[in-house]
């Protein structure tokens, strides 16, 4: 489906991979907001956002490496989330960004973190969309991020919805079974009842369906642990490269420079938050999933405390951070209640523009 009007699409050669990239504004003299999607999921989810931008930004979504039209690349999950900051990095670097506003939505806003911590210096201000916890997905018990079991054991590739990730594969578009990619969609990126307009909602399913699938990409590999669940860590592939295992961005609160953060999130979001339908610590306490061990051994993830702790390490060290609260909104504030998401960000870019 063709892209809204003012929103163009190209494809970057980078020093690390061919990326393909959305784009508004006035070019080489707007001033840079480069906007970073989650989990299976791509760039077309900030298209809207794109054309609305004022005149003065230069808007860049890219899609990550197995996401979207941007070359496939193994991802090595030993190596967290450097991965893509990286791959960002280079993209900048051959876009002759500069100093650039970061925008990241769910496991992108741990990346946009990841690239912070990377390279603070080049960035100017830093937007957190309901960010994954900066201690990963799954698999850990208080505000410090400390591990159930000393495997990981409840994160990683071997978490993931088999059914799903074989619809996703295959291309489904149906919406009979619950675990088909549209079906999903609309239960966990946003608050049910809403739903996108028809046209909009089969250009973000399709974005979904971009998605590569496979052991170096969604979800990775994962190997049997003799802990609850019964699914470790492997060491490819995306949802191994969010384990805590390897993912721990806590470092973020004492990077320096500090760059002024944003951090909006849906009051609702059944995905991020203290009690995540996709967490094991949670379905087991809600007895979804059978052997739950119990609040002592494998409690819920408390995910938006883990962030808010860290983000509160980040201030007492000298940073500055806003949390604002989306009413009656998921787990993506910029699809679900576009206008109030607009203001919000577009709010904390005026109060913070780019120092060369």
């Amino acid at each position: 489906m063709g892209l809204i009007e003012g929103v163009s699409a190209r494809t970057v050669e980078t020093a690390r991979l061919t990326t393909h990239i959305l784009q508004s504004g006035p070019g080489v003299d707007g001033e840079p907001v480069l906007f970073v999607h989650g989990n299976v999921s791509s760039s077309r989810f900030f298209e809207d956002t794109l054309a609305a931008l004022p005149a003065r930004y230069r808007g860049v979504a890219p899609d990550l490496r197995g996401f979207g039209d941007s070359e496939t690349k193994p991802l090595n999950a030993t190596r967290g989330l450097r991965d893509f900051s990286e791959d960002l990095r280079a993209l900048a670097s051959a876009l002759g960004l500069g100093r650039i506003h970061l925008v990241g939505w769910s496991v992108g806003g741990a990346v946009a973190m990841q690239y912070a911590m990377d390279e603070p210096e080049g960035v100017a201000s830093l937007t957190l969309v309901n960010p994954m916890s900066p201690y990963g997905f799954g698999g850990t018990k208080d505000v410090a991020g400390t591990p159930c079991w000393p495997d990981h054991a409840g994160s990683g590739g071997g978490t993931a919805n088999p059914e799903f990730a074989r619809r996703l594969s295959e291309g489904d578009r149906g919406g009979e079974d619950p675990s088909s990619p549209r079906n999903v969609m609309n239960a966990f990126y946003f608050k049910p009842p809403f739903r996108a307009p028809e046209e909009r909602e089969e250009v973000y399913l399709s974005s979904m369906l971009s998605t590569k699938v496979g052991d170096d990409n969604y979800p990775g590999d994962a190997t049997g642990s003799e802990n609850w669940p019964g699914v470790a860590p492997g060491a490819r592939g995306m949802n191994n490269a969010i384990s805590p295992r390897y993912c721990d961005l806590s470092a973020f609160a004492r990077v320096k420079p500090k760059p002024p953060v944003l951090w909006v999130r849906g009051s609702d979001d059944a995905t991020v938050s203290d009690t995540s339908l996709l967490d094991f610590g949670y379905l087991g306490q809600l007895e979804v999933v059978p052997g739950w061990p119990g609040p002592e051994a494998y409690p819920p993830q408390p995910m938006v405390a883990q962030t808010r702790a860290v983000l509160h390490e980040y201030a007492e060290a000298g940073g500055t951070y806003r949390e604002e609260l989306v009413p009656d909104c998921g787990h993506s504030p910029h699809v679900e209640k576009p206008e109030e998401f607009r203001r919000l960000l577009l709010g904390f870019l005026e109060a913070n523009p780019r120092r060369d």
